[in-house]
C-alpha cells in the first residue's frame, strides 16, 4: 500500500523567540499553516499574537533580537533574511491585511492604484494588464461595482469596503500566505461575517491563511486550526473544533466562555418609565432618525444595536443633550433632564493625555460640586468601585491597558453620581475576556447603584450579555424591540435575524 506524502506547509515557524528591552516577549512559539488551511491565532492582548505575526513579514520593532530554530514561507528558509531579502518576499509569497484598512490604505491615492501596487513592485503583470488584473482582484474580494471603486479615494468607502480593497491588495500578487491581523475588529456583525466568509474562500481556493483575533465568534467561522498564545508562549493548539468544544487548558476555556455570553433573563415587570421617546425624527445631510419611539425603564438597561449608520450614536447623543430632535418629545419623568453621564468608545481620546488619571477624576469631582479637601479620597473610592487600585491615579491614560481605561472611564462618569449612564460602544476594542470582566462591572455597578443605563453596539454578544430590553435599530429607524430574551429567542424581523446569524448568537 502506498503511503500519501503530507501537503508541504505554505508556512512553517519553530521555536521563534523575539527579545526587546531585556525582556522575552515571544517564547519558542511552532505552528504551521498548509495551502487551503485557515490557522488561528488567539489570545488577550499583549499574548504575542501580533509580534509573532510581524516577525513573519520580516516587520519586528527595531532593535528587536529575533531567532526561529524553522521560518519557512513558501519554501524559502527566511531566517537570514536582509530588508532586501523581506521585500522580495512580501508581497510575492507572504502579505498581509492589517486591522485598520483607514490607516493602512494611502488616504490620496486611488483603491485601484493602491491595489496595482504589488504588480508594479514585483513585475508579475505588464503595465498594460493591470487595469484588467486589478478589476479582477476588486471582483475576487466581492467589491460592488469595481470600475467605480477602483477610481474612489479610501474615505469614500465604507469600513466593510475599505477591507475588501485592502485584500484585494495583498492577494495582488499572489502569495501562498495570507496573514490577517484582527481584519474585522471595528466592522459590524453582518460586515464581519462577509469580510471573513472570504477569507474562508480565499483559504478554499488554496492560499494558507493565518488570522490573529481576540474574537474566538470570528475563529470559530473560519479556522481550521486554532493556536492559543499567552504571555509570548503557546499553551494550546489543534483542530479548531477540538480545541472550540473541548479545551485542555483553563486560559482557553475562558476564551471560549467569554465569547459565548449568556442571554439576561426576561426582567421582573415592576420597573417603571423613567423616560420615554415618541416620533424622534433627525436629519443632517440626510434622515438619521425616523419616528422612533422607545422607553427607558428604571434600573434596567436599554440595549441599542444595529450597523454603522444605524442612527445608534445619534439617538445616544440626542439622549444626552448635545443633540435635539428635529421632531418628536423626549420627555422624562417629573418632567426634569436626570443625571446623565456619557462613556465614550474610545477612552483614550476621550482622557486628556496630559493629565494623570486622579487628575481627570477630580475635575469630574468639581463638576459635581465635591468639596476640594474631600476629592482625594473620593478619587480612591471611585477607583476601587470599577477594581482598580487607586495606586493607578498617577498613571497617565496612555500607561493604562485598555481595560483599565475604560475602567477609570466609566469612574469618572460615576463620579458625577448619575442616575443613567449611556455608554457607546464601550467594550469593542476590548479582548473577550477583558470585555466580559467590564460587562460583568457595568452588571454589578447597576445593582449597586441602581443605576439606568442605555448601551449602544454593534455587537449582539454585548447586547445579549447586559441588556433586559432591546432596540434593533436599520437605516434610522427601529425595526423591532422587546425584551432581550424574546428578540433573541424568537427574532421577528429579516435584518434582525440576519444580524443574530453573522453574530451566532440566535438561540437554538
Amino acid at each position: 500500500m502506498n503511503s500519501v506524502a503530507p501537503a508541504p506547509s505554505a508556512l512553517r515557524v519553530a521555536g521563534l523567540r523575539i527579545r526587546l528591552g531585556g525582556r522575552t516577549l515571544v517564547d519558542g512559539v511552532s505552528f504551521d499553516a498548509a495551502p487551503g488551511e485557515c490557522v488561528a491565532l488567539v489570545g488577550e492582548s499583549g499574548a504575542g499574537k501580533s509580534l509573532t505575526v510581524r516577525a513573519l513579514l520580516g516587520l519586528s520593532p527595531a532593535g528587536a533580537d529575533v531567532s526561529a530554530d524553522e521560518l519557512t514561507v513558501d519554501g524559502t528558509d527566511a531566517r537570514a533574511r536582509a530588508e532586501r531579502g523581506w521585500r522580495e518576499l512580501r508581497g510575492s509569497r507572504i502579505a498581509l491585511v492589517s486591522q485598520d484598512a483607514l490607516v493602512s490604505l494611502d488616504p490620496l491615492r486611488r483603491i485601484g492604484a493602491e491595489v496595482a501596487e504589488p504588480l508594479e513592485i514585483h513585475g508579475t503583470v505588464p503595465r498594460e494588464d493591470r487595469g484588467a488584473r486589478v478589476r479582477a482582484l476588486l471582483e475576487a474580494v466581492a467589491m460592488p461595482d469595481p470600475d467605480r471603486r477602483a477610481r474612489q479615494h479610501p474615505h469614500e468607502l465604507s469600513g466593510g469596503l475599505r477591507q475588501r480593497a485592502l485584500i484585494a491588495s495583498a492577494l495582488a500578487a499572489a502569495p501562498a500566505v495570507l496573514i490577517a491581523d484582527e481584519p474585522t475588529t471595528a466592522l459590524d456583525a453582518t460586515v464581519q461575517a462577509r469580510v471573513l466568509d472570504l477569507l474562508r474562500r480565499i483559504a478554499d481556493d488554496g492560499t494558507a491563511v493565518v488570522l490573529v483575533s481576540h474574537d474566538m465568534a470570528a475563529v470559530r467561522r473560519v479556522a481550521d486550526r486554532i493556536v492559543v498564545l499567552r504571555g509570548g508562549a503557546v499553551v494550546e493548539q489543534g483542530p479548531a473544533e477540538v480545541v472550540l468544544s473541548n479545551p485542555a487548558v483553563a486560559y482557553t476555556r475562558e476564551l471560549v466562555a467569554a465569547a459565548s455570553p449568556e442571554v439576561r433573563a426576561e426582567p421582573a415587570p415592576a420597573a417603571s418609565v423613567l423616560g420615554a421617546a415618541q416620533g424622534l425624527g433627525k436629519s443632517f445631510d440626510r434622515p438619521v432618525l425616523r419616528d422612533v419611539s422607545f422607553a427607558v425603564h428604571e434600573g434596567r438597561t436599554l440595549g441599542v444595536v444595529g450597523e454603522s449608520g444605524s442612527g445608534k450614536t445619534t439617538l445616544a447623543r440626542i439622549l444626552i443633550g448635545v443633540e435635539r430632535p428635529d421632531h418628536g418629545t423626549l420627555a422624562w419623568r417629573d418632567g426634569a433632564r436626570p443625571r446623565i453621564q456619557l462613556v465614550h468608545q474610545n477612552p483614550l481620546g476621550a482622557f486628556d493625555p496630559r493629565w494623570s488619571i486622579g487628575r481627570s477624576l477630580r475635575e469630574a469631582l468639581a463638576a459635581g460640586g465635591v468639596p476640594r479637601a474631600a476629592r482625594p479620597a473620593r478619587v480612591a473610592e471611585l477607583l476601587r468601585e470599577v477594581d482598580l487600585d487607586p495606586a493607578l491615579a498617577g498613571r497617565r491614560p496612555a500607561a493604562l491597558s485598555g481595560g483599565q481605561r475604560q475602567r477609570a472611564a466609566i469612574a469618572r462618569a460615576l463620579a458625577a453620581d448619575p442616575a443613567v449612564l449611556v455608554l457607546d460602544e464601550p467594550v469593542s476594542a476590548l479582548d473577550a475576556t477583558v470585555r466580559a470582566r467590564v460587562l460583568a462591572l457595568l452588571d454589578r455597578l447597576q445593582r449597586e447603584r441602581g443605576l439606568t443605563m442605555v448601551l449602544v453596539s454593534h455587537d449582539l454578544d454585548v447586547i445579549a450579555a447586559v441588556a433586559d430590553e432591546v432596540l434593533v435599530m436599520q437605516d434610522g429607524a427601529v425595526v423591532e424591540q422587546g425584551s432581550a430574551a424574546q428578540v433573541f429567542a424568537d427574532p421577528q424581523h429579516p435584518f434582525t435575524r440576519e444580524l443574530l446569524a453573522a453574530s451566532g448568537s440566535a438561540s437554538g
